[in-house]
C-alpha cells in the first residue's frame, strides 16, 4: 500500500461548524422526535379527555399538543424544502409514542406528567447540543431549535408543576423512558 492510497477519515467539523450531512441528520431526528411527542400527547388524550375530572390536566395536555404540532409541521416543511430524508423508524414511533402517552395515562395524572418530564429533560439537552454544533452554519435551523426547546423546558415545568414527581417509582420510571428517547434519537439520526 502507497502512502498515496491510505484514506484518511474525514476530520470532525470544528464546534459551531456543521457540515450539511450533520445538518441533514438533526431535521430528520427533530422531525421524527416531533411526531413521537405529537403520539404521545395523542395516546395521553386518548385515555383522559373523556374524563371531566382531569379537565386541568388534559387543557395541560391540549396546550403542549399545540405546541407539539406546530414543531412536527416546522419540522416537515424543513425536511421537505431541503430535501431531507425522513427517518425509516416513523411508523415504530407511530405506535410506540401512542403507546408511551396511553400506558402512562393508564397508570394515573401524575404518571403522564412524568412521563412528559422526562421526555422532555431528553429532548432539552438534544437540543441545547444542536445549538451548540450549529453556532452560525445554519441561522434558521439554530433560531427553530432556540424556540423549541425554550417550549419543551416549559413542558417539563408545566409536567413538574402538575406533580410528575409524585408519580410511583417516579425515578425508575423517569430512567426508562429517558433511556427509551435517547436510544430513538441515536436510531432515528441514522435510520
Amino acid at each position: 500500500m502507497t502512502a498515496k492510497s491510505v484514506r484518511r477519515a474525514p476530520r470532525p467539523a470544528p464546534p459551531g461548524v456543521a457540515a450539511k450531512d450533520e445538518i441533514e441528520a438533526m431535521i430528520r431526528v427533530d422531525h421524527a422526535g416531533e411526531y413521537g411527542a405529537v403520539r404521545i400527547y395523542e395516546g395521553q388524550l386518548a385515555v383522559f379527555a373523556a374524563d371531566k375530572s382531569k379537565a386541568k390536566t388534559v387543557a395541560a395536555i391540549k396546550h403542549m399538543a399545540k405546541q407539539e404540532e406546530e414543531h412536527l409541521k416546522a419540522f416537515a416543511a424543513l425536511v421537505n424544502e431541503r430535501r431531507v430524508r425522513p427517518t425509516a423508524l416513523a411508523p415504530v414511533w407511530r405506535i410506540a409514542g401512542f403507546a408511551l402517552g396511553a400506558t402512562s395515562a393508564l397508570m394515573g395524572e401524575k404518571t403522564a406528567m412524568a412521563c412528559t418530564a422526562a421526555v422532555e429533560e431528553v429532548i432539552d439537552r438534544h437540543y441545547a447540543g444542536q445549538i451548540e454544533r450549529l453556532g452560525a452554519s445554519d441561522p434558521v435551523l439554530r433560531r427553530t431549535v432556540e424556540k423549541f426547546r425554550a417550549e419543551e423546558i416549559a413542558h417539563h415545568d408545566t409536567a413538574l408543576a402538575h406533580g410528575a414527581r409524585e408519580a410511583p417509582a417516579y425515578r425508575l420510571l423517569g430512567g426508562a423512558i429517558k433511556a427509551g428517547c435517547r436510544l430513538a434519537i441515536a436510531l432515528s439520526t441514522r435510520v
